[in-house]
Parts: C-alpha cells; structure tokens; sequence
C-alpha cells in the first residue's frame, strides 16, 4: 500500500483521477504516487496559498454545500 491508497491490492486493470479543480501540485503529487493514473480535470488553478487550498479554487465549498460557514 501507498500513501494510504491500496489499489494496487484491488486488481484495477484502469484508474482515472476525476476532479473538478486541481492545481499543478497536486498533479504532480499524484502523478509521482501513481504515474500510470491519468488526471481529468475541468480547471487547473495556478497555485496553493499558504493553507494549501487552490487559489482561486471554488471558495469552501463544504460550508457552502452544508450551510456551515
């Protein structure tokens, strides 16, 4: 197992990342995990602010979803 993801143990013959914003970060930290896993994204941010959320993102998105915040 690596970096807590087991799918190696779960006999997947094709994985693909799905998301709907990522940033090159987190491209490329996926990609030296995983480098056989193609990413599919409909926006890529330029980058993280100093908490590690994208930047421009989508705002919290939780809170919004939840009425939380």
């Amino acid at each position: 197992m690596r970096d807590g993801c087991d799918i190696e143990s779960k006999r997947a013959r094709r994985i693909q990342f799905v998301c709907l914003v990522t940033c090159p970060a987190g491209i490329d930290q996926l990609q030296r995990a995983h480098p056989d896993v193609p990413v599919i994204a409909a926006a890529i941010d330029p980058e993280l602010n100093e908490f590690g959320f994208i930047v421009p993102g989508l705002g919290d998105v939780g809170d919004r979803y939840f009425g939380t915040g």
